[in-house]
């Protein structure tokens, strides 16, 4: 190959210089000129050294990117922009906050519908005034319109914790399989934006709080570590709270109260007011800040302590699956009180209560049920059905984020 010399250039002498990496035995012989706007080089003279070979493959040596073959225009002078590290930096971002937010609304899908049976019986279970009863009956009355509207639970006796595994299987008998997943579709729709921009946010918090404290591109320390989470959890909640509100009330109602989610928008907002949606809200967030904060503290945690450990880059599959459970068994025991709390108000409109405050609402609930059989009704159950939740949550979003970035890296490979 000719060696390039300087040559005159309208903004000055700039000097000529071969990109490295190309062969001696190349197809023909060139001169490289860096042209006085930034990020951009020119193809000043092209020789063939071979009539028949005009195909030129260059490579930015450092930037990883190809530039596909170019023909005959480079003879022409053509100017061939160089990517910026900026705009390379900037794509990959982009590509990292579309795979979070598509990973995060799969993996809440999954979990919640898979334990979605027990996350109904559960809530039956947390607005019934009655010590564990989960026989749930509604007294009626007719409305001005005809239609029969439910007023009140009616007290049963207490029974056993266990029976709402019963309460699953006579539902099962009396309405159908598909009836246990009633109020799921009020859940997907809450779900899935809710567990996409939680798990985005998340990877977005951690970013921005590792510039900060200068961890960057290295495990949290813990305090931000938990912070990343409780602020993940708490920007998802207060977007999406409008559609937890909806499926508290589709879960605990009869399905001829409402007909759709939309209805239950439409009836709310009529008869109880717009204002009914975020009933419930605080307690949700106070409960949002540790929940989602132990969540990912305790999961990214016990990956960490695996790594140190074991010296295995990444956990197994259902290693992924009992960090999250043990995540999941921590913080819902930790936040259940203002869960239960935010549901009693979820739900105060169909259910004869009338809870004003979140004091308020303790107050009430110790004073007839008392602290444990009345903050923790239920949990016996959720710490069943919250590992699972929580698990498989983890799980899946972490192997659907591996498997995408293998497929992106296969894609630019093939290209």
């Amino acid at each position: 190959m000719h060696r390039a010399s300087p040559f005159s250039h309208p903004h000055g002498n700039v000097g000529a210089r071969v990109l490295p990496g190309l062969r001696s035995n190349a197809c023909f012989s060139f001169t490289l000129t860096q042209k006085a706007s930034p990020g951009a080089v020119a193809v000043q003279r092209v020789r063939p050294a071979n009539p028949v070979c005009w195909g030129l493959r260059m490579h930015q040596v450092g930037m990883g990117n190809a530039v596909q073959e170019r023909q005959g225009a480079l003879a022409q002078g053509e100017v061939l922009p160089r990517p910026s590290t900026s705009q390379s930096e900037g794509f990959k971002q982009s590509h990292s906050a579309v795979n979070s937010l598509f990973s995060g609304a799969f993996a809440g899908a999954v979990a919640k519908t898979t334990v979605a049976p027990l996350d109904r019986t559960k809530i039956i279970f947390q607005v019934s005034t009655n010590r564990f009863s989960a026989k749930v009956r509604l007294k009626s009355r007719g409305s001005s319109d005809g239609s029969s509207l439910p007023i009140a639970f009616k007290r049963q006796p207490s029974v056993h914790p266990q029976e709402a595994y019963r309460l699953i299987y006579r539902t099962y008998l009396q309405e159908g399989f598909l009836s246990l997943w009633r109020g799921n579709s009020a859940t997907m729709v809450r779900v899935i934006p809710y567990a996409a921009i939680q798990f985005c946010a998340h990877e977005q918090y951690k970013m921005i709080l590792g510039r900060h404290y200068g961890f960057q591109g290295r495990a949290l320390p813990p305090v931000p570590r938990l912070m990343a989470g409780s602020l993940a959890g708490t920007t998802a909640a207060m977007i999406t709270y409008p559609l937890d509100m909806v499926r508290a009330r589709m879960a605990v109602t009869p399905k001829e109260m409402y007909s759709n989610i939309l209805h239950v928008f439409v009836r709310i907002s009529r008869e109880e007011g717009l204002k009914t949606l975020y009933r419930g809200f605080t307690p949700t967030i106070l409960g949002v800040i540790p929940y989602a904060g132990l969540s990912f503290f305790t999961y990214e945690t016990l990956k960490k302590l695996h790594v140190e450990h074991t010296g295995c880059t990444e956990p197994s599959p259902v290693e992924r699956l009992c960090f999250g459970a043990c995540a999941g068994l921590i913080s819902q025991s930790a936040s259940y009180p203002l869960d239960v709390v935010r549901r009693r108000m979820q739900t105060a409109g169909v259910t004869g209560h009338t809870y004003a405050s979140i004091l308020g609402t303790i107050r009430e609930i110790v004073t007839e049920e008392g602290v444990i059989r009345g903050l923790y009704k239920g949990l016996s159950m959720n710490w069943v059905k919250g590992p699972i939740t929580v698990g498989m949550s983890f799980m899946t979003f972490d192997l659907t984020q591996i498997l995408l970035r293998k497929l992106q890296q296969l894609g630019f490979t093939a290209r």
